[in-house]
């Protein structure tokens, strides 16, 4: 497996933007990229611009691999309708994003972590594949000889996000269903999210 966990405060810096939108903000004190000319101002060609929103799109969701995050662009280009639309689309249906949407878990890593160690059923069963697209309808669950895990609970507890109308939580049970694909508008991004230009520089 692709080692793809770096430090997320490097992830901020590197990208200038709050990427979670945590409390817990590296940009608080450095509101600028690391290195000795991280404090440069440069102004970005085309390129480096399409290059920025794929690079924040991707890091996004759990900082997904190249090869994955390429597989969802080639899917969502298959798809009828606007690709932007769908690459966010398959995005929000996989099974990790959707942990992280309903807060049980604070990061989308601990999200993927919780799906590998197999807490997670989806329609009764147990699924450990963070990248398991979810369909309308399906039900996402705790396992119930996990639902006293305690970083899940804290989590549950201590909500640090609304959870989106386009999935229903239940808190008490530990249960969420998958009512609808969202559109960009409707993804509560902490940070503007430019999928057009993901678009563009796959398709070059």
């Amino acid at each position: 497996m692709t080692k793809r966990i770096e430090a997320k405060t490097k992830i901020c810096r590197r990208l200038g933007v709050n990427l979670w939108g945590r409390q817990k903000n590296p940009l608080a004190r450095r509101d600028y990229g690391p290195g000795e000319h991280g404090q440069k101002r440069r102004k970005l060609s085309d390129y480096a611009l399409q290059l920025a929103a794929k690079q924040k799109l991707k890091r996004y969701y759990a900082n997904m691999s190249e090869r994955q995050f390429r597989r969802a662009y080639e899917e969502a280009a298959r798809l009828r309708g606007d690709t932007a639309e769908n690459l966010i689309g398959l995005l929000e249906r996989r099974l990790d994003t959707v942990v992280y949407r309903v807060n049980l878990a604070p990061t989308p890593f601990a999200a993927r972590q919780l799906i590998n160690h197999g807490h997670v059923l989806v329609n009764g069963k147990r699924v450990n594949i963070p990248s398991y697209l979810v369909r309308e309808g399906d039900t996402i669950e705790i396992a119930e000889r996990s639902k006293n895990h305690p970083n899940m609970l804290e989590s549950v507890q201590h909500p640090e996000r609304d959870v989106p109308d386009y999935i229903s939580f239940d808190p008490k049970g530990l249960k969420a269903q998958f009512v609808r694909t969202p559109k960009l508008q409707d993804v509560p991004y902490p940070v503007q999210m430019e999928p057009n230009l993901v678009i563009e520089y796959y398709s070059r």
